[in-house]
Formats: C-alpha cells, sequence, structure tokens
C-alpha cells in the first residue's frame, strides 16, 4: 500500500511504526472473511482492511471524526486477521497506533468518558470484590443486561500448605478481576500443579497485567503497571527462585507477552521486559509435557464429551492454537469439534459492556456452533470468555483447570 504520511507523522515514532505496518497491506481482502466485526455489520470500514484506510487517512492529514472512531472502537482486537494475512500485517499493533492518535485528535462523548473511565478503575479497584458480593445479592433485581454479567459465586476451596513443598516453584499472576469473580479458577491452578510436584507464588508488588488501562484510553497508567510487575518478577526469575510466569487467563498472558513491544521505546525497561518475555507460560504449556502423569488422577471423573473453545488471546495472540487441544486429549478428555472455532466469541474485555449488541451476536453464533456438537460441558482459558459464554447457555462454561481438579478430588474421595 502506498502511503504519503503528513509532516507530523514521518517524524514521530509511531507514523514510522505505522507506515512500515501500512506497505505490507496488500488490500486482498482474505482478513474480511475471518474479521468477526465484518461477518455481523457487512460493513467495510468494519474490517481489517477498512479500519486501516482510516488509520491511513489520519497518518495522511484527514481530520479524523467520532465516525472514525467508532469504526475503531467497533473492533475486537482478536488478531484473526493477522492469522490470516499473507503479508503478515501487523494489525493488531496498527490499530494501538491509530486508536492512541484518535483518542488525541477526537473528544469522547461525556457519557464514553464516564463509562470507559468508571470500567477501568472499578475493575482494578481493591474494591471490586466487595462490590461484586453486593452485585450477587441484588441480582434478581437488576436488569437483564446486568445480571448475565454477574456470574455465581465459585467458592476456591482448600489450597496446599506452604510454598516448599517441592522444588519447582512457578509465579501465578495475581490478576484484578479473576481472583474477586472466579476464584476457583486460581485455586483449581494452584492444586493441579501442586498435584503434578509445581509449588505457585504470588510476587509481592505485581498488579493486573495492564490490558484493562491499555484498552480503556490509559496507556501510560497500563505502562506503569506492566514496570511494577517487572519489577516484581525479572528478579525471582533470573535469581533462579522461580521458573517462570504461569498464566491461566490467556488475555493477562497475551498482555505480557507483548511488555517488550510496548516498552520498546523505555530505556531503561525496554531491555527488562525483552528478558521477561521469555518466562510466560500459559498453564497449558505447563502441564502438557506432564499429561501422561495426571492422566490416571484424572480419567473417571471426566465429562462424556467437552467442547474447548480457544481464546482468541490464546490461539492468535499468543500463537498456541492447538497447544491446549492436544493436552486435554492427552489427559482423556473426549473433545467435541464445532465449527467456526477460530472466530471470537465476542468478550474481548470490556468489549460486551461497551458493544452488547455485536457482542451478543457473537456470543450467540459461537454457542449455536457449539450447541451443534451437544458436548456436556464447555472449556476454554480465559476468565473472560467463560463468563460472556455462560450468560447464555445452561451447559457449563469452565476453564478446564477447574474440571480437572474436579476429577482429581473427586478420585480421592472415591
Amino acid at each position: 500500500m502506498q502511503t504519503n504520511l503528513a509532516p507530523w507523522a514521518r517524524e514521530s515514532r509511531e507514523g514510522q511504526e505505522a507506515d512500515a505496518i501500512l506497505r505490507r497491506c496488500v488490500h486482498c481482502g482474505f482478513c474480511l472473511a475471518t474479521c468477526p466485526t465484518y461477518q455481523v455489520l457487512g460493513d467495510e470500514r468494519d474490517s481489517p482492511r477498512g479500519r486501516i484506510y482510516l488509520i491511513k487517512q489520519v497518518l495522511e492529514g484527514q481530520q479524523p471524526t467520532q465516525a472514525t472512531q467508532l469504526h475503531l472502537d467497533r473492533c475486537l482486537t482478536c488478531r484473526n486477521c493477522e492469522t490470516t494475512c499473507p503479508s503478515g500485517v501487523q494489525y493488531g499493533d496498527l490499530v494501538d497506533i491509530g486508536r492512541g492518535l484518535l483518542e488525541k485528535q477526537v473528544r469522547r462523548p461525556l457519557k464514553q468518558r464516564f463509562v470507559r473511565g468508571l470500567l477501568r478503575r472499578a475493575l482494578i479497584s481493591p474494591l471490586f470484590g466487595s462490590a461484586l458480593r453486593m452485585g450477587r445479592m441484588v441480582r434478581p433485581l437488576l436488569p437483564a443486561v446486568l445480571r448475565g454479567k454477574i456470574p455465581d459465586a465459585r467458592p476456591a476451596g482448600a489450597l496446599p500448605s506452604g510454598t516448599e513443598r517441592h522444588a519447582r516453584q512457578v509465579l501465578l499472576l495475581a490478576g484484578c478481576v479473576q481472583p474477586a469473580m472466579m476464584p476457583s479458577i486460581d485455586a483449581a491452578t494452584i492444586r493441579v500443579l501442586d498435584a503434578l510436584g509445581i509449588c505457585t507464588r504470588f510476587a509481592a508488588g505485581a498488579t493486573c497485567c495492564g490490558a484493562i488501562n491499555f484498552h480503556l484510553d490509559a496507556q501510560e497508567e497500563a505502562l506503569a503497571q506492566m514496570r511494577a510487575n517487572i519489577d516484581a518478577w525479572l528478579p525471582l526469575l533470573e535469581n533462579g527462585e522461580v521458573e517462570a510466569i504461569v498464566m491461566n487467563a490467556s488475555g493477562c498472558g497475551a498482555m505480557v507477552r507483548e511488555y517488550a513491544h510496548h516498552l520498546r521505546a523505555d530505556a531503561e525497561y525496554a531491555d527488562k521486559a525483552a528478558r521477561l518475555v521469555g518466562y510466560v507460560k500459559d498453564v497449558a504449556e505447563l502441564v502438557s509435557p506432564l499429561a501422561a502423569q495426571l492422566r490416571p488422577l484424572i480419567e473417571a471423573g471426566l465429562p462424556e464429551k467437552t467442547a474447548f473453545h480457544p481464546p482468541c488471546t490464546l490461539q492468535h495472540w499468543q500463537g498456541l492454537r492447538g497447544v491446549s487441544e492436544r493436552m486435554l486429549a492427552d489427559l482423556g478428555f473426549r473433545l467435541a469439534p464445532f465449527t467456526e472455532s477460530h472466530l471470537c466469541c465476542g468478550s474481548a474485555g470490556t468489549y460486551s459492556v461497551l458493544q452488547p449488541e455485536i457482542s451478543r451476536n457473537l456470543r450467540d453464533r459461537k454457542l449455536g456452533n457449539i450447541g451443534a456438537a451437544q458436548p456436556d460441558c464447555i472449556v476454554s482459558s480465559n476468565i473472560g470468555c467463560i463468563g460472556h459464554l455462560q450468560g447464555g447457555t445452561q451447559t457449563p462454561v469452565r476453564h478446564w483447570v477447574e474440571v480437572v481438579d474436579d476429577a482429581i478430588q473427586a478420585g480421592k474421595h472415591s
């Protein structure tokens, strides 16, 4: 794609990076077939190719509008288009640049600013857990759209005692939403890894991965969270106290794997971030080599038929497509394949709140495809997808590690 950037864009680092990405696009349109919003809306401006043109126009000096911003906001950032693109266009990086430019040039309406600001502050607040408990108490009185956002409580259960039980030690992300909303996921992860001879720890000083702030117009606050996490994690990793940072929320894993990209211009943290990324592992990557050891402990307690929903942050962002599926098969799960497993379920962090109609459409489409396989249980590896899908089906939707943990506990008491 030919470009003619405005002087201010040619002289900025973001403009130069965007120009290099734009020039790789060859207008082929392969991305349209795999873009969820284009599938739903049928509008070229709500496709990767259309958004690329919109960002190009801004970089070439055209004044963006609220309509321009809306089309970028509607992007789920699922990156399915990157998996499809034959030219290797780094669309995710480009849309981050475009959104950052528009935040400086287009003032959002007051309602949008209020909702986005409230979301990012509430979700990372230490008071979030208390607010969630209160929401559960009054859930029957809430509008249907809010009731669906409040999941049933999933108790954590008892945890193994002591952090020195095993020689192998790993870090677990403390997170922001998951410990309050679904504490059972972290607890199940700790118990399953303990059964495999691996202890988990939480690092003092670590915080939210930064994804919520980054995607809600607060990129500087997100970068500060990234630096704090690097300071908390990297010394423990490099002095050999722990061997990896284990992610049981693929959205967080995707963000942490991109720390090196987001901090590339930071003289103090660029190299640290690059070193940290090599220690990041999805929990499936840790469990997979030990599947044979775990399988005898769980076989009798697994569901008859299970559908695995691969989050976009796992298969497209992190390039781990097939890793969890192979691991689950090795553990003895009978997996039920379904069509369009590559398409986003519509969760995408806070997207289901900010773009509810598109999000529900995609959720119902996903559940329709999964339902055709008639599974007894749906499993995934990201809390956002789990909560979002559960809001549209009576079939249990859980993290796969919870199902494995249940099977281990059932075996102990049989």
